[in-house]
């Protein structure tokens, strides 16, 4: 089990040892790996889990009754919530775990329910503790409009506990015998998704995992990413021009506006809803006095699979129906891997430093950190403390070595944003140049960074 799933069973299990009942919201995208926290959490305990179904009230109420009646052959053919509650509860045991998984399509239906399960949480004719666990893949829904649906029900809920991405760290216990180059390329496909990862062979290279696994017809993900859009948003059609788009790099509302031919309000209604379901992220320059140097802000496709999915098979498709997988991928997706790849291993860059300050093995502690976006050229990472200090970081993935030139462009973009910059970090995926691995050795706040490193 990773480092922050382990957190997240702890935060369950400390939950689960305080006195009386408790109402918990699981939350987090589809592929995070909830199904096996969920298994962990409930094993060894008193333990009954449901999962809701897109249906009628009347027709959740028959499945959940059909499910219980296995073990209450005595439950009504007709029964209420309060009548499955009670036959849940029925078996008397040190504290009764219940989960409920996609509640929200009982929440979407049922006026009743969560009214019914707030009394059955503090109803103490039985005088036995209960810990209900309410989950959901709907991230959207649960953080915009299950506070306005649950209305008062909302003050008795517990805690919520929000399923993240898992980091590259824990992609590492996955495939540890595997090149760190190819844990990065892996990382750049598949994201920071558990259940994800499960898909792609240990003992395969990168090439052989994606055309058995993602190009194959009938494979598991092969058209998981649609499934991705389709479960949450209405219209796909244009949820899929809009992703082509910015899987092509137009990040920024004009070049989406020219591209698609939607209006700019429709373009930033729909952007909202991708942003909500954390498919996509607006960034924001970080904060310098260089200001009108700086990008406003651009869009761009925050999950991972589903970058990949429309930056190389929606645009082919046509090509991949005809196409055996090798071949597919030798044409489309090998030319342009390389640059791909950059952007994740420049988020995996940010993170190695991420954990550098947590553990104070920087120059000195950041309090806050971002990406520079430029008009003339981006800084990968710029972080300052209290007292202004300042470190920035470049990286380079694609090129066979990094030049001196990079150093000196990096440079020349931070005074764009106007920093001064106490230390330099510049990571590459291969070799540094003669010049700058002697820079490196006359200047003292220069550090580079190889793959080794991380």
């Amino acid at each position: 089990m990773g480092e922050r799933e382990g957190t997240e069973l702890q935060y369950l299990r400390h939950y689960y040892e305080k006195e009386g009942s408790q109402l918990i919201v699981l939350y987090g995208q589809k592929n995070m790996g909830m199904a096996d926290l969920l298994e962990e959490f409930c094993r060894g305990r008193n333990a009954f889990r449901y999962r809701a179904r897109s249906c009628s009230e009347r027709q959740q109420l028959f499945l959940w009754g059909d499910e219980l009646r296995e073990e209450e052959p005595g439950l009504a053919e007709e029964p209420g919530f309060s009548e499955l509650f009670d036959a849940i509860i029925r078996r008397r045991s040190k504290k009764k775990v219940v989960v409920i998984e996609e509640f929200q399509h009982i929440v979407r239906q049922s006026e009743d329910f969560m009214p019914q399960l707030v009394a059955f949480v503090h109803n103490a004719w039985n005088n036995q503790p209960v810990m209900i666990l309410l989950c959901s893949t709907a991230i959207g829904w649960v953080e915009n409009s299950m506070i306005g649906r649950i209305g008062e029900a909302a003050y008795e809920i517990s805690g919520f506990i929000k399923l993240k991405e898992h980091s590259f760290t824990e992609l590492l216990q996955r495939f540890p015998t595997a090149s760190r180059r190819q844990q990065i390329e892996t990382y750049a496909v598949l994201g920071g998704f558990p259940e994800l990862w499960m898909h792609f062979e240990k003992s395969l290279g990168l090439k052989e995992n994606i055309c058995r696994h993602i190009l194959r017809r009938g494979s598991y993900l092969h058209e998981e990413a649609l499934r991705l859009v389709a479960e949450e948003l209405r219209e796909p059609g244009v949820y899929h021009t809009i992703l082509t788009a910015l899987a092509s790099g137009r990040q920024k509302l004009n070049d989406l506006y020219l591209y698609t031919g939607f209006s700019r309000a429709k373009i930033s209604v729909y952007l909202k809803n991708l942003m909500e379901l954390e498919l996509v992220e607006k960034v924001f320059s970080y904060d310098t006095a260089g200001r009108e140097n700086a990008q406003k802000g651009v869009y761009r496709i925050r999950n991972r699979f589903v970058y990949f999915y429309f930056h190389y098979l929606y645009p082919h498709m046509s090509r991949l129906l005809q196409m055996e997988p090798e071949l597919f991928y030798d044409t489309y997706i090998a030319p342009d891997f390389d640059n791909f790849a950059a952007s994740c291993f420049r988020q995996v860059c940010r993170e190695y430093m991420e954990m550098q300050n947590e553990r104070a093995a920087l120059p000195f502690v950041y309090t806050k950190a971002g990406e520079w976006v430029g008009k003339a050229g981006n800084i990968d990472l710029a972080a300052q403390d209290e007292a202004g200090h300042t470190l920035i970081c470049l990286c380079n993935w694609e090129k066979p070595y990094m030049p001196y030139e990079d150093y000196e462009w990096l440079v020349f973009c931070a005074g764009k944003a106007k920093l001064e910059a106490d230390h330099i970090y510049l990571f590459s995926a291969s070799r540094f140049d003669e010049r700058l691995a002697m820079e490196a050795e006359e200047n003292k706040k220069l550090r580079l960074m190889d793959l080794n490193a991380l």
